[in-house]
């Protein structure tokens, strides 16, 4: 469909399959078969840094592996049936958890913690069992609870290393440029409109700090709460418009293997990779949230530095207070499953 050479231009203005490292890395993807899962493979296949692609999922995924291992980049593709999650897991680098149910009409991303909340531990269990050193990427929803609890079990696995767990939120980075570059006027690239989006990765938790941009700070009265509020429920108007068929899964796997990128840029070496993830941080540790999404900057060791928010509006300050009591529930509902 593409001749490559028209599709590099793509890849090299979002920076999405950013190659500037040499190193490659084996990266597994535990929820292969799903919505996110299918077309995060096909993006992770056409990422150069990525050199073994190992899918599992309980059902779907050896097929997936087919398919992908057909695209034509260096990378070798591996699928996994239902009970060889172990051998997925064997020497890899990174983990991407898209594994869980989507949301569906009505639904909140909590609504999904019942079902999600238990496959993510075990997938955490196993994890902890056969890749202690692996990084791990979490993407089921909700982020500010599964983040919590695939700590708690890696902790009680004695393997925590806060430096390598990452609850995925590029989606809102990814949406908050989108939206503001198309508010801004016509010609605008949403590469020039970048936002940083601290908080976590539900509803009114999602803060976006468009006062930082040079673009987002002219924003102001309905503009900025139109903004916000499609920032922060942009899944919601996905679900609405997919008709009860699904959610945000082309756009999720997208900011899914968007972030992977950075990570691995990071892992080998690149200087100065910074993007906001959900992470155990001090930031508002003092307040008992010690989960919180802002601007880190990534390295061989996965998290090299959290930095703070920085200076905010005024409306800012009040989305960061009306954002922080919910987050601090979250996180503690994530902990208090983990605790059974």
């Amino acid at each position: 469909m593409f001749a490559r050479s028209a599709l590099r231009p793509l890849t090299a203005s979002s920076r999405l399959f950013s190659s500037s490292a040499s190193r490659q890395t084996k990266v597994t993807v535990l929820g292969a078969g799903g919505g996110i899962g299918q077309p995060l493979s096909l993006l992770l296949k056409c990422d150069p840094l990525v050199s073994s692609l190992s899918l599992y999922d309980i059902r779907g995924a050896p097929g997936v592996a087919a398919d992908v291992s057909h695209v034509d980049t260096a990378s070798e593709v591996n699928g996994y049936a239902a009970d060889m999650l172990d051998q997925a897991l064997e020497g890899t680098k990174v983990v991407v958890i898209p594994a869980g149910v989507p949301r569906k009409p009505g639904m909140t991303r909590d609504d999904l913690f019942n079902t999600n909340a238990s496959i993510v531990r075990d997938l955490a269990s196993a994890v902890a069992r056969t890749a202690p050193d692996a990084h791990i990427l979490v993407i089921s929803n909700p982020v500010n609870s599964t983040v919590p609890i695939v700590a708690a079990t890696l902790e009680k696995a004695g393997v925590f290393d806060p430096r390598r767990l990452f609850g995925v939120t590029t989606l809102d980075v990814v949406r908050a440029a989108r939206f503001l570059a198309g508010i801004t006027g016509p010609g605008v690239n949403p590469n020039d409109t970048a936002v940083t989006v601290v908080g976590g990765h539900s509803g009114p938790t999602i803060v976006p700090l468009l006062s930082q941009s040079s673009y987002g700070k002219s924003v102001k009265g309905e503009a900025f709460e139109k903004i916000v509020y499609r920032i922060q429920y942009g899944g919601d108007e996905v679900v609405k418009a997919k008709d009860g068929a699904g959610s945000a899964t082309l756009s999720m796997a997208y900011a899914g293997a968007k972030f992977t990128n950075s990570l691995l840029r990071g892992l080998n070496g690149e200087k100065g990779v910074i993007t906001p993830t959900f992470v155990k941080s001090p930031l508002y540790e003092d307040q008992g949230i010690d989960f919180f999404s802002s601007n880190v900057e990534l390295g061989p060791n996965g998290v090299e530095k959290i930095f703070p928010i920085g200076p905010i509006s005024p409306e800012e300050q009040k989305l960061l207070e009306e954002c922080l009591p919910q987050l601090k529930a979250n996180i503690e509902k994530g902990k208090a499953f983990a605790a059974q």
